[in-house]
């Protein structure tokens, strides 16, 4: 059996699969969460593959950090009634979602103390997402003891960027004292669909030019030619780029130097401002929620629609902009909460591609099917809707750097 645990750290939260990554279509044996970690009472979530659809078991546990959490975790998976070991857990390896690599990885790694140490020195980079995500790490050495642990790194994916793509326009030293550079994320998911697309479109990925939209609260755009990236809208932080839920995108700096001093804002009051009060939630002044951002314009909110018109603007453009620098297209992918489901916002990023020779197929586009071509037949550019599946990419990562490293599995 090849058992491999995917874990996902946020500040307060756990999030966690269990594969069988020996069945035919890998098998999620369980999963679940812990949310309100530190707090006074904690929740877990947890569901096997062995319950009903709509069966859960959720309970309120006490998880005053990761090390609790992932405790409370490996209780369940024991539990008499509910659980899915007697004696002890069987659980190959342990992969974990990271944030930030830095410039130090451009593919997974078996977690050593130095690449802990690596992890770390990203803190000051990455200080909402790689604190979580080593809390997670430590907690596992702890409790499932002598278990190979691996970090997938959100930028790793990103590393094959060229130096054109990923410098900014600083003093040069500022880049080599501080590493201060486009990085990038998402790099999973956009990495997973350009995958899919490629086994879709029945070619070989290392011949495709494709452009993946992950859109969700979090947005990001990213140009793959040949299976690589090779550009990406995030940057050295994921504030840069799309519009988002609640995030600024691309705009100019010197903005924020106006409305600190206009607004008398300070570091926290300028950073909240840029990642929490502005985006499609500024905008449109209802809600980072784009379906109610959508019900909304439809009763002729102005603002409502200033925010749809906003967004979807910006989608385009990249594409545009990705399609030049790649010099062609072959296949446009979305992915995400908002990519997956919104139609609308579908049609009205790719009707102006149609110079391109991009036709979207207004039935296919509407249909229920989750993974689906959105084009019509003869369409010179594709349109695809893949949902994203992260996990299971980090899952498949995970055993190949374990094999790779000499350990063997049950």
């Amino acid at each position: 059996m090849m058992k491999i645990m995917i874990l996902n750290c946020g500040s307060s939260s756990l999030k966690f699969q269990l594969f069988d990554m020996a069945s035919k279509n890998h098998t999620v044996l369980a999963k679940g969460s812990v949310e309100e970690i530190g707090h006074d009472q904690s929740v877990l979530h947890y569901k096997t593959h062995k319950m009903k659809k709509d069966e859960e078991v959720e309970k309120k546990v006490t998880a005053k950090d990761h090390t609790q959490a992932v405790d409370h975790v490996a209780r369940a998976l024991l539990d008499p009634k509910t659980g899915l070991f007697k004696e002890s857990i069987e659980v190959d390896a342990v992969g974990h979602r990271v944030v930030h690599g830095g410039e130090k990885f451009s593919k997974s790694a078996l977690i050593t103390k130095g690449v802990k140490e690596v992890i770390e020195d990203c803190f000051d980079i990455a200080p909402l997402h790689n604190p979580p995500n080593y809390a997670g790490i430590e907690a596992c050495e702890k409790i499932f003891k002598g278990v190979p642990q691996v970090a997938v790194f959100d930028t790793a994916f990103h590393q094959t960027m060229q130096k054109e793509a990923y410098i900014y326009g600083l003093p040069y030293e500022l880049y080599e004292r501080y590493h201060i550079r486009k990085y990038g994320f998402h790099g999973t998911s956009h990495e997973y669909v350009s995958n899919r697309a490629a086994e879709l479109m029945k070619k070989d990925g290392a011949k495709l030019k494709l452009v993946t939209c992950h859109l969700g609260n979090g947005a990001s755009i990213t140009a793959i030619n040949g299976g690589k990236s090779v550009d990406t809208s995030m940057g050295f932080t994921p504030l840069e780029g799309l519009v988002m839920g609640t995030r600024t995108g691309d705009m100019d700096p010197a903005v924020v130097l106006f409305l600190m001093e206009k607004e008398h804002l300070d570091f926290k009051g300028m950073n909240d401002l840029l990642n929490k009060k502005s985006g499609l939630k500024g905008i449109s002044g209802i809600s980072n929620d784009l379906r109610e951002i959508i019900e909304a314009a439809g009763k002729d909110n102005a603002r409502a629609k200033y925010a749809i018109d906003i967004f979807t603007y910006r989608i385009t453009k990249y594409i545009g902009s990705y399609a030049a620098a790649m010099g062609g297209l072959d296949a446009v992918v979305f992915t995400g909460g908002i990519g997956e489901n919104a139609a609308a916002i579908r049609e009205k990023v790719l009707k102006p591609l149609e110079f391109m020779g991009l036709i979207i197929d207004a039935k296919l586009n509407d249909s229920k099917d989750k993974e689906k071509i959105i084009s019509k037949t003869g369409s010179k550019v594709k349109a695809f809707v893949i949902p994203t599946n992260e996990e299971l990419m980090i899952a498949k990562k995970t055993m190949w750097v374990v094999e790779e490293s000499g350990n063997t599995f049950r």
